[in-house]
């Protein structure tokens, strides 16, 4: 069975790495890691950051811990994990930033918090669901095809507070690219 104490290892892995992964694409530039990694410091890209994190440290979690647990649907909760992230993190975050702007202790503070119940969600996911035939096709079918939204948005913008990085007055990678 999938232990808190996997869940407790897995949290600090994504906050960790959450790190990392929001400097990847200032570091390695490319169209490729567009789609993937924050571009700028807008909201959109913040929940693009928190999915691929998310992603990212339960593959690593599920190569640690595989020989040691049974791990039922594991992928598809990833995915769920990964999707559900966006709106926790959305609903707790915009009233606060509504109201008080932004604040990197806060946005920090919402994306560990985030992480914490996603966490939680997942480990009751994976107790309850039972196994779903073609869980791990299915799970990277929606990955990709979220990947593919997500480039499209990176690229292609609404011009909406969601997209705005508020610090260069900027929509979009297309923004930076052209100026």
């Amino acid at each position: 069975m999938y232990s808190k104490k996997i869940i407790i290892i897995n949290i600090i892995i994504t906050f960790l790495l959450s790190f990392l992964i929001h400097f990847f694409y200032e570091w390695f530039p490319n169209p490729v890691f567009a789609i993937f990694f924050s571009v700028n410091e807008s909201i959109w890209e913040h929940m693009k950051m928190l999915f691929t994190t998310i992603l990212i440290s339960d593959m690593v979690s599920y190569f640690i811990f595989k020989n040691n647990n049974e791990f039922n649907n594991y992928f598809l909760i990833t995915y769920l994990k990964s999707i559900i992230a966006i709106p926790i993190y959305l609903i707790i975050f915009l009233p606060i930033y509504n109201n008080i702007g932004e604040n990197m202790f806060i946005a920090i503070s919402v994306m560990l918090i985030t992480m914490i119940l996603v966490n939680i969600i997942g480990y009751k996911l994976m107790s309850i669901l039972n196994p779903i035939n073609n869980q791990k096709i299915i799970s990277i079918i929606l990955i990709i095809l979220t990947y593919i939204i997500m480039g499209y948005l990176t690229y292609n913008p609404p011009h909406t507070q969601l997209f705005l990085d508020t610090k260069e007055e900027k929509y979009g990678i297309n923004d930076y690219l052209t100026k």
